[in-house]
């Protein structure tokens, strides 16, 4: 739905089990018509898209994203973002680090990418007043970039897509943004990692000509190109995780003329005190789907491991730590889990910072552990919660 300051605001619809188009497809005509009758009754309401490959390929066939266009249309719906981060299955399988891969290294990350952009071009509302965005795997999974060689495969990857969004604009007058997510134990995790490689990678020389040779653009054309192309999709779950300060961080990309073409609003775990009762409890929300970083403070700084499993580990014969944050998305109008607590304040400071000038024009809950959380925070339908989320958005944001 659209905002009074004009951003839209929606929820990402890999909340939905679906990989093929089908499954998408009944997501998509049967969950948000309902939410969108709870929270935007009378208005048009947005749709966070998730495509896998397989599904954006099946949209591919003949007539099937007309079809689609006009079902939106009969159901007040739109699109204005797409999920392009899980290229495969993202549901009911084992997922952990397998979400990153193909990574940016790899032709077929490139090839799906471009699909998704020349897609949600034909998607966004004919009138051209929406820019879209698609939000991107941060890069890679870090421990499979080996060096200095894959960092610069990912830059000329990453510069390649910029010059499609270049061509689809030019063609279909759309303007579409890639926004690359940083995550906890990626090659992208923190706010500096991402303003350095966008500084000296992205939007450096080496990508300035890149980018001017295969759009036929000038220097300061191509520059120009590569910051209105590419952005970040600031997850804050994740920024909260990494003990990112809110403001610092905002103030920091912009200072660096990195857009925020999508921000992502979650909320993940804090453990201020481990004690047992509060190990039992998280113990709970150890599950074989998805990775759930952690990220450890101490006196002596920050620590990280890759999963719940190895944390737990880490504790036996060592003094407590001062203070877990966890990579497991949980319902943000929640902050008292029982023994620890969400990092929904970070969420309430950001929205408060968006509410003095708008941070990102696309707001995007995705709360996607439905499915995997402990029974006492699914708290009713699915529907239902995920209205109730939005609703809180909207509250924060008027307050």
């Amino acid at each position: 739905m659209r905002l009074a300051d004009g951003s839209h605001l929606t929820y990402c619809s890999n909340i939905h089990p679906g990989e093929t188009w089908d499954e998408v497809l009944h997501a998509v005509v049967t969950h948000y018509p309902i939410v969108a009758g709870k929270v935007a009754a009378g208005a048009r309401f947005g749709v966070g898209l998730r495509l896998s490959d397989r599904a954006s390929r099946d949209l591919d066939e003949a007539g099937l994203l007309d079809a689609f266009r006009g079902l939106l249309d009969a159901h007040g719906l739109y699109v204005f973002t797409l999920n392009g981060f899980p290229y495969g299955a993202f549901h009911g399988t084992r997922v952990k680090a397998d979400a990153y891969r193909p990574d940016w290294r790899d032709d077929a990350r490139l090839q799906y990418t471009d699909r998704l952009a020349r897609q949600l071009a034909r998607l966004l509302p004919p009138d051209g007043s929406v820019t879209g965005s698609v939000s991107t795997v941060p890069g890679a999974y870090k421990a499979d970039v080996r060096g200095p060689d894959d960092i610069e495969r990912m830059r000329r990857q990453i510069v390649r897509h910029a010059a499609t969004l270049v061509t689809i604009e030019r063609e279909t007058r759309r303007q579409i943004v890639l926004a690359l997510e940083p995550e906890p134990c990626c090659f992208l995790e923190t706010v500096d990692e991402s303003v350095r490689f966008f500084g000296e990678h992205l939007f450096g020389p080496a990508s300035v000509r890149q980018l001017g040779a295969l759009a036929g653009l000038d220097a300061a054309d191509a520059e120009r190109a590569l910051r209105r192309h590419l952005g970040l999709c600031l997850d804050l779950c994740h920024a909260a995780v990494e003990f990112e300060d809110p403001r610092d961080c905002l103030r920091r990309l912009a200072e660096a003329g990195i857009p925020i073409a999508k921000l992502q609003i979650s909320a993940g775990l804090r453990i201020a005190a481990m004690g047992p009762a509060a190990l039992d409890a998280l113990m709970r929300y150890e599950d074989p789907v998805y990775l759930h970083q952690v990220v450890e403070r101490t006196a002596s700084g920050l620590a990280r491991f890759t999963d719940l499993p190895e944390a737990f580990a880490s504790l036996p014969g060592r003094a407590a730590p001062d203070e877990w944050r966890v990579h497991f998305h949980v319902p943000i109008f929640l902050d008292d889990l029982g023994v620890f607590r969400s990092t929904r304040d970070f969420i309430e400071a950001v929205l408060a910072i968006h509410r003095e000038t708008p941070v990102s024009p696309h707001l995007e809950v995705e709360t996607y552990t439905w499915n995997v959380l402990p029974a006492a925070l699914r708290s009713g339908s699915i529907d239902g919660d995920i209205a109730r989320e939005l609703a809180w958005v909207r509250e924060r944001l008027a307050a």
